[in-house]
């Protein structure tokens, strides 16, 4: 795991969101946010470039809007 600052708040932020959009998506029994939210919370242990990073967390967080 990258442990640089910025790929440590991105980390953070994209978790958060994550969680939101599974407690979300749980609580409207809707399956896509609670998909994505799992993703979010989960692929930060995978990637480890910074920009990587930012990449799959915005299409992450753009995913239940567009599908």
């Amino acid at each position: 795991m990258n442990m640089n600052p910025s790929a440590l708040l991105l980390s953070v932020l994209f978790g958060a969101i994550g969680m939101a959009y599974l407690a979300y998506g749980k609580k409207q029994g809707e399956l896509m946010p609670a998909l994505a939210g799992i993703g979010l919370c989960a692929f930060p242990w995978f990637i480890s470039s910074t920009w990587a990073m930012v990449l799959v967390g915005a299409a992450l967080t753009a995913a239940p809007w567009l599908i």
